[in-house]
């Protein structure tokens, strides 16, 4: 069933990064919906390498702050939630309760690593959908320094940081005119 236009436009067509958010709490119950759609996207082996951590407080927020590139600074601390987006290298042994460890990565660090950080790189896209599909606006971002977030946030743990996303209710009022697209024969082709 092909979405309606509206869902299109909420999710795609008139979506948009925001840089500048609202002064409007995201409830951790909203949170927690957002992974558990995210988490329903496909991914192959069923493999699920995403890990999230939200940096809501303020405590928090000032642990992400030096981390950050100076023109992600004042946008992240103003936003009401941040994830970081990480991808755990060792998916393989602990996958989700009733399945069983994925043993074709055994062994294999960098099909490991690649499986990883592709698939991470999915969840992560799913997880900007699926904030947009519940009213969200998202502002996805490199500019952090990734072992720093790392060991900030992942300590103990073989999750490495992909990126940054905040998350909130953005500021129409603040959003740069849309950046030019491709046009299809510049990207694309059917054979």
């Amino acid at each position: 069933m092909r979405l309606d236009d509206g869902t299109l436009k909420q999710l795609f067509l008139e979506a948009r990064t925001h840089r500048a958010w609202q002064a409007k709490e995201v409830p951790d119950s909203l949170l927690r919906e957002l992974v558990d759609i995210m988490k329903m996207g496909p991914t192959s082996y069923n493999c699920l390498p995403a890990r999230i951590v939200f940096v809501k407080s303020k405590a928090a927020k000032e642990r992400l702050k030096p981390h950050l590139s100076p023109a992600n600074v004042d946008k992240t601390m103003a936003a009401p939630a941040t994830a970081v987006i990480g991808y755990d290298l060792e998916f393989y042994a602990h996958p989700p309760k009733g399945q069983d460890p994925l043993k074709v990565f055994e062994g294999k660090p960098e099909m490991t690593e690649t499986a990883a950080l592709r698939n991470g790189s999915l969840q992560g896209g799913y997880f900007m959908i699926a904030a947009r599909a519940l009213g969200l606006d998202v502002g996805g971002m490199s500019g952090f320094d990734n072992a720093g977030v790392d060991r900030e946030f992942f300590a103990g743990t073989d999750t490495k940081s992909n990126f940054l996303c905040n998350i909130g209710y953005g500021d129409p009022s603040t959003l740069r005119p849309r950046g030019p697209r491709f046009a299809f024969a510049e990207i694309a082709q059917i054979l």
